[in-house]
C-alpha cells in the first residue's frame, strides 16, 4: 500500500452514506485523459474519493475513504503504470468491499500474506538452503571460505535428493534417504550432512515455512532409527602418533626444509590446530611475552584463544624468515597460505621416507584403513599426541592441558567463574611438552 500526505474531507452525497463507506461527495468520472496530461495541478479529483495526487516527480492515485469513523487513504499505485480507466475499476473494487462492510486495505493485507504463503508451500528445499548458506556468509557466521565451501559441497551434493522437494514437506523417510548410505560408510560426512539439514529445518520453521518436530533431529528421532556414533566400528577421529613416538618423530621432522616443516614443527609444539597455524600473523604474536593471540573469527570456538608460546617455539619463530609484504608467518611460496594438505603431506612423505627404509612408518597403530594397514598420522592427530602426553606422563592437570587446546574446561558454572587462563601454568606446561618432543634439546641460546 502506497501511504500519501495528503488528506482532505468530504460531505457525503445524497447517494452515499456516512460512516462506514463514506467515499466523499463528489461526481464520478470528472476526470478525463486529456485534462490529466495538461493539468499542472498537484491534486486532481475524479470523485467517488479517487484523487490523482503528486509527490515529488511522480503522480499516483489514491482512495480517500472512512471506516470504522476513521479516515484512510489507499494506494492504487503511479499513473505511469495505471491509467484512468484501470484507476477507476480498482477504487469500484475497493467501494464494493466497503458496501460489504470490510475495509479494503486490511483486505489487501490478507491477501497478500495468502500469497506469501502460497508461495512458501512451493519454495524448495534446495532455494532455502542456498538462501540461508548466502545469509551466513554475509553475516559473517563462518571463520572462512572453506567452511562455506563444506556447507555448499554437503547440501548441493548429498542433499541433492532433497533440493527439489517443498521445504515444508521434508519429512524423516526424505532425510534418511540421504543420510543412511553415508552412515557408518563415511560417517563423518554423515554427520555433517544431518546436522546441516536439521539447522536449515530448524531456521525454515522459524520463519513459518514449516512446522512440527524437525525430521533431522537426532535426540528422540533418528538415534532411534541409526547406530549412535560413538557405536561405529570406523572411528572418524583423526589418525595420532603415539606420544612415545614423538621425540624419535620431531628429531627427524628438524632435519625437513620447507615451511610446511616448519608450521608443522610449530603446530606439534603449541598442540595448536592446523587451520590456526597456516592462519598466524606476526601482529598476532609477542615474542617477549611469549604470546600468540589467535582472533575469534580464526578459532572453532568463535572466542578468542590466547596461546602460551614455549621457548622452543619463541626459537623457532626468531629464525623463521619475515616478509616485509606478507604478514603471514608460514606463507606459501606465492604469498597466501599454506593449503591444508601441506602440512599432511610432509608426514607423507616422512613415512615413505621410513618404510623406504624398511621401519615402521609415522603411523596411527589403532586405526587402520580400508586395506587393513595403520593409517598415516595426520597433522590435527598432534594434538591427540599432546593430549594423551599430558593425560597419561605429566604431572599437569587435565583441565590445564584443555585450557592450551581451547577446549570448553567444566560446565558454564565453572567456566564462568574462571576468570584467568593461568597462562603461567600454560608456560610451564608448554616447555615441559617441548622439552618432552627433544625440541630445546637443539636451542643452544634464547636471545
Amino acid at each position: 500500500m502506497l501511504s500519501m500526505s495528503y488528506t482532505a474531507s468530504h460531505r457525503p452525497n445524497s447517494g452515499e452514506k456516512a460512516g462506514n463507506g463514506d467515499l466523499g461527495s463528489h461526481a464520478r468520472n470528472v476526470l478525463t485523459v486529456k485534462k490529466i496530461e495538461v493539468s499542472k495541478a498537484k491534486k486532481l479529483r475524479d470523485g467517488g474519493g479517487l484523487w490523482l495526487v503528486t509527490k515529488g516527480k511522480a503522480r499516483y492515485w489514491i482512495l480517500d475513504y472512512r471506516f470504522g469513523g476513521k479516515r484512510r487513504e489507499m494506494g492504487l499505485g503511479p499513473l505511469h503504470t495505471v491509467g484512468l480507466a484501470e484507476a477507476r475499476q480498482k477504487a469500484e473494487e475497493a467501494r464494493s468491499l466497503l458496501r460489504q462492510g470490510t475495509d479494503p486495505v486490511a483486505n489487501r493485507r490478507i491477501q497478500a500474506i495468502e500469497v506469501a504463503k502460497a508461495k512458501s508451500a512451493l519454495r524448495t528445499f534446495g532455494e532455502y538452503s542456498d538462501d540461508y548458506i548466502d545469509a551466513a556468509v554475509k553475516a559473517g557466521r563462518w571463520r572462512g571460505a572453506k567452511t562455506e565451501a563444506g556447507w555448499r559441497n554437503t547440501l548441493n551434493n548429498h542433499a541433492a535428493p532433497l533440493r527439489p522437494k517443498a521445504i515444508a514437506g521434508i519429512d524423516v523417510q526424505d532425510v534418511l534417504s540421504v543420510v543412511r548410505p553415508l552412515w557408518g560408510e563415511k560417517q563423518e560426512t554423515a554427520e555433517k550432512l544431518r546436522e546441516r539439514i536439521e539447522r536449515v529445518l530448524d531456521a525454515a520453521t522459524v520463519e513459518g515455512l514449516r512446522s512440527g518436530t524437525n525430521p533431522a533431529a537426532w535426540k528422540g528421532n533418528l538415534e532411534h532409527v541409526l547406530h549412535k556414533p560413538d557405536a561405529i566400528a570406523n572411528s572418524s577421529n583423526h589418525p595420532a602418533l603415539p606420544w612415545r613416538r614423538l621425540p624419535a618423530f620431531m628429531t627427524k621432522l628438524r632435519a625437513v626444509e620447507g615451511a610446511g616443516a616448519r608450521a608443522l614443527e610449530f603446530t606439534t609444539i603449541t598442540a595448536a590446530r592446523s587451520g590456526e597455524v597456516r592462519g598466524a600473523r606476526w601482529s598476532e604474536i609477542d615474542l617477549v611475552g611469549r604470546m600468540w593471540v589467535i582472533p575469534a573469527r580464526r578459532m572453532k570456538s568463535g572466542k578468542e584463544h590466547r596461546v602460551a608460546l614455549s621457548l622452543a617455539a619463541v626459537a623457532l619463530l626468531k629464525a623463521t624468515r619475515r616478509f616485509e609484504d606478507n604478514d603471514l608467518v608460514f606463507p606459501a611460496v606465492r604469498g597466501g597460505e599454506l593449503s591444508d594438505m601441506t602440512l599432511a603431506a610432509v608426514i607423507k612423505r616422512m613415512d615413505a621416507a621410513e618404510r623406504k627404509a624398511g621401519r615402521e612408518g609415522w603411523v596411527d597403530p589403532k586405526q587402520l584403513g580400508e586395506d587393513g594397514k595403520p593409517k598415516i598420522a595426520t597433522p590435527h592427530g598432534m594434538r591427540s599426541a599432546f593430549k594423551d602426553w599430558a593425560t597419561e606422563a605429566s604431572d599437569h592437570p587435565r583441565e590445564l592441558a584443555e585450557m592450551a587446546l581451547a577446549h570448553a574446561v567444566g560446565d558454564a558454572v565453572e567456566r564462568a567463574y574462571a576468570r584467568g587462563d593461568a597462562l603461567e601454568k600454560r608456560h610451564r606446561l608448554a616447555d615441559d611438552w617441548a622439552a618432552y618432543c627433544g625440541v630445546l634439546s637443539h636451542i643452544k641460546e634464547i636471545t
